[in-house]
């Protein structure tokens, strides 16, 4: 039984933490990433990834990058730091890309395209794909919600121009993402460490996460003493720093929207790059692919919500399980109050982009409440999860 909703924190981790379970090693045929696309850098963020992208693909003032007018906020600032303009097309009411409305929106000054796998289920790409050719314009893929997965033989990542990730959605990290291109040299992106406070701060905030939701309570124990003298160390790392100290670590791992381009030539902490290394992806296929399952036979059919999606495609790796409802501030509000641990993508939408431009958009940025089913949730945890939710649609 979890103990009473805290006001500071959900009951549960949204996001995977660190744990012994983090390690282990799935039995399964490997499961392919972003990473197996092609050449990649690993950043610090899935928004540090775009601007990269678009710097690499010569984005300048008075050009226009075509985005999904269903969207995170952070997908935006990368495109104005490059002095261009974004333009909005429109999604249907699952997601899926309007493709007569993407064609409809390209202009003589359109130089790129961005397009989302949204919450890891893929997109169809190779129409996108064959339409960006035939009118000369750039394709970046956002895998920010897909890092591991496939569609129709090839890794996610495979299709764009350059593609992006985001590996702190998918790995127990604190900060993380990945620029890749199959079709472009990187030889030009060319990263450094941001620092031993940058290094320190990514390691201790991916243990505290852990050791907050009760794991890894042997490894808390041993690192009491340097956990308790933690403020003073980094407030001695800041005065070293000829820079800000906010600059200590991204904006992106604090859930801020901000796009800071001090972080451009920054490259991943090591102890994200070997989390990449000494996790399963397999594994973390197989768990949240589990979890999600279970989370659709439980909710499908209950009055007032539904999944946003019929299924789950084969070799989709599910960032969250989107929950689609009729009433969702009603509903948002009850889960917060017992302490479900939510995310709202896209909510809000960037300024001015609302229902006029894109309806669907307009809905599901409202509608769509997405639970956690990442592979670091305990099987108690999913149980208490399905029956919080059904408690509160059922209110």
């Amino acid at each position: 039984m979890l103990a009473p909703a805290s006001s500071t924190r959900p009951l549960i981790p949204l996001a995977p933490v660190l744990s012994a379970s983090s390690f282990r090693r799935a039995a399964d045929t490997p499961a392919r990433t972003v990473l197996d696309a092609g050449p990649y850098r690993l950043v610090t963020s899935g928004r540090v990834a775009i601007a990269l992208a678009l710097r690499e693909l010569g984005i300048k003032a008075g050009d226009t990058v075509l985005v999904p007018a269903y969207h995170s906020p952070s997908m935006i600032p990368p495109v104005l730091w490059r002095e261009a303009t974004p333009v909005f097309y429109r999604v249907g009411p699952d997601a899926r890309v309007d493709l007569d409305d993407l064609a409809a929106k390209i202009l003589p000054t359109t130089r790129a395209v961005m397009v989302t796998h949204y919450f890891g289920f893929p997109q169809d790409m190779a129409p996108i794909r064959a339409l960006c050719d035939a009118r000369g314009i750039a394709l970046v893929e956002d895998c920010a919600h897909a890092f591991i997965g496939e569609h129709a033989g090839q890794p996610l990542g495979s299709w764009g121009d350059y593609a992006i990730a985001s590996s702190m959605k998918f790995f127990p990290i604190y900060e993380g993402g990945a620029l890749v291109s199959k079709h472009h040299s990187l030889a030009r992106v060319q990263v450094q460490s941001a620092g031993a406070g940058f290094e320190a701060k990514a390691a201790l905030n991916s243990l505290e996460r852990g050791f907050a939701y009760g794991r890894l309570p042997a490894v808390q124990a041993a690192l009491w003493l340097p956990l308790r003298a933690k403020g003073a160390l980094w407030g001695m790392l800041k005065r070293g720093r000829t820079t800000p100290a906010k600059a200590l670590a991204p904006d992106s791992s604090d859930s801020s929207f901000n796009f800071d381009p001090r972080w451009l030539d920054k490259r991943s902490s090591l102890f994200a790059r070997s989390m990449l290394k000494l996790a399963s992806p397999a594994r973390i296929q197989a768990l949240r692919r589990s979890h999600y399952a279970r989370l659709d036979t439980a909710l499908r059919g209950l009055p007032g919500v539904r999944p946003l999606h019929a299924r789950l495609p084969d070799g989709a790796c599910p960032w969250v399980f989107p929950l689609l409802a009729d009433d969702p501030e009603a509903l948002f509000a009850r889960l917060k109050a017992a302490g479900v641990p939510l995310t709202r993508f896209g909510y809000p939408l960037w300024g001015g982009m609302d229902a006029g431009t894109c309806p669907n958009a307009a809905m599901l940025s409202r509608r769509v409440l997405s639970l956690p089913c990442h592979q670091e949730l305990r099987e108690g945890e999913v149980d208490w999860l399905i029956e919080a939710v059904r408690k509160a649609v059922l209110a």
